[in-house]
């Protein structure tokens, strides 16, 4: 079975989850190190100011070589993986990537190993889980 992680690059608990997972037999995509000679990306890549963007400059940049490299290699990964774990906290792209999943009608399961607020719509997920072995088992499921 393949997972695809989404979280953040800021995620205290991924480093972990992924070896636990890849620990556990399955093959997990690690988008920070998502092969084809790619070293993951973050928007900093593509320019160190890009927090000081206005919308039509993000917009510009979402044709930029390393951001369409990266979402080739993320959509691919997607497409291949049977599950994808939201671990969370993350922000709006590992949302994304989650919802994608559930409208794919791929199983998604929600990690929680720290609780910081409550959200109603991971009712839309088919499990959510605070533990690790709680997660293997929802995978499992």
């Amino acid at each position: 079975m393949k997972i695809y992680l989404a979280s953040s690059w800021k995620n205290k608990f991924y480093p972990q989850t992924l070896s636990y997972l890849r620990e556990n037999g399955f093959e997990v995509y690690d988008f920070r190190n998502p092969g084809h000679d790619s070293i993951g990306f973050k928007w900093e890549y593509v320019d160190p100011n890009c927090e000081q963007w206005d919308t039509a400059k993000f917009i510009d940049n979402l044709s930029h070589p390393l951001a369409k490299q990266q979402f080739q290699n993320d959509i691919e990964a997607m497409t291949s993986c049977d599950v994808c774990v939201l671990l969370l906290p993350c922000g709006r792209s590992a949302h994304t990537e989650a919802g994608w999943f559930a409208g794919s009608g791929k199983k998604v399961i929600a990690y929680i190993p720290e609780f910081e607020v409550p959200e109603l719509m991971y009712k839309l997920f088919d499990s959510v889980v605070a533990t690790k072995e709680d997660l293997i088992n929802a995978i499992k499921k």
